[in-house]
């Protein structure tokens, strides 16, 4: 399959699918004391399968981070890229600490020190010699603090280590100081047709950047997968003990004002034969010229379906224009 648009990575001139691939969930699992922080079991062959499949399928940007999995998603996205590096960009992010052998985040390290052993950590499971984007993982980081952090990658740029950077942020106010390094290509911030960010999409038209989209399909609420009958298994970020950041889930159900919100857009999202996903990530495509949806997966069947709307392409703008009034925010 061949895209009718692309993506660029900001200000990097790093060209990309208009959708890319989120490794959080392939990671399989890991915690924060008892709090789980990933998504359940997970198959490392179908995984690597599901990674095969988006390539044949036109998609070659990869999101992870050091902590999916406590490194395992690293390793797995490495392996399955194997002999395919120069066809693909990979993305991956820095700053928790954690436990690989038993699984558990301990900390966070957003020193020089830490940052750069991080990317030595990352490049050595991903086994690549250098990171297309490396990202901030601390959305909340007050960004008075965060000179040291962008100046340590800088240097990794000069170094080759990296291409680009960005921040993992919802803060317009960490982005715009980010958006000020020489080399900083993107924001990523949880961006969807339920919950939009102005001022994010605001800034990143301003300065340039790309918007990578975490939660695109509010954490899989928005596939309608999730009913009475199906829920999270208890070690999934959404089951029953999920962290309090869970705005999608409410004790591994469903939250019922999302719930709401996805039956008033349901049908002009399904309109032309899309599938919910597909509709949920053509309302992205629309948002702006700069977003880059990183649907999770965890199966063949999942990417299939989500790069299957690569093919409809964006909502029209009578179409967005519709949604954004039923929503109230037009």
């Amino acid at each position: 399959m061949t895209t009718k648009f692309t993506r660029t990575l900001g200000r990097s001139n790093i060209e990309v699918s208009p959708l890319g691939m989120g490794c959080w969930a392939i990671g399989g699992p890991f915690w924060a004391g008892e709090t789980p922080l990933g998504w359940g079991e997970v198959d490392d062959a179908e995984s690597t399968r599901a990674i095969h499949a988006a390539l044949e399928m036109g998609v070659n940007f990869f999101d992870t981070a050091n902590v999916y999995g406590a490194g395992h998603s690293e390793v797995v996205l490495g392996k399955a890229l194997a002999g395919r590096r120069e066809h693909v960009v990979i993305a991956t992010k820095f700053n928790a600490v954690f436990d690989e052998s038993t699984r558990q985040v301990t900390g966070s390290d957003s020193t020089p020190a830490g940052i750069r052993k991080a990317c030595e950590d990352s490049l050595r499971r991903l086994g690549t010699e250098y990171i297309d984007l490396y990202q901030f993982h601390d959305n909340g980081f007050p960004p008075e603090q965060a000179g040291p952090i962008r100046e340590t990658l800088e240097q990794l740029l000069a170094e080759k280590k990296i291409r680009a950077y960005g921040w993992s942020t919802d803060f317009p106010a960490s982005a715009e100081f980010f958006a000020r390094g020489e080399h900083c290509a993107t924001i990523q911030a949880e961006l969807n047709v339920l919950d939009d960010n102005p001022a994010i999409v605001a800034l990143c038209e301003k300065h340039n950047l790309g918007l990578i989209n975490r939660g695109p399909l509010a954490m899989g609420l928005l596939t309608g997968k999730y009913t009475g009958s199906v829920k999270p298994s208890s070690d999934d970020v959404r089951g029953e003990k999920s962290p309090e950041w869970m705005k999608y889930f409410k004790n591994g159900q469903p939250s019922a004002e999302y719930s709401q919100k996805v039956g008033a857009v349901r049908e002009i999202l399904t309109s032309g034969g899309r599938t919910l996903a597909q509709g949920a990530l053509a309302w992205l495509w629309a948002r702006s010229p700069k977003t880059l949806p990183i649907p999770g997966f965890r199966t063949v069947a999942q990417v299939q379906e989500n790069a299957q709307a690569l093919e409809f392409g964006p909502l029209t703008i009578g179409q967005f224009m519709e949604i954004e009034k039923i929503l109230g925010r037009a």
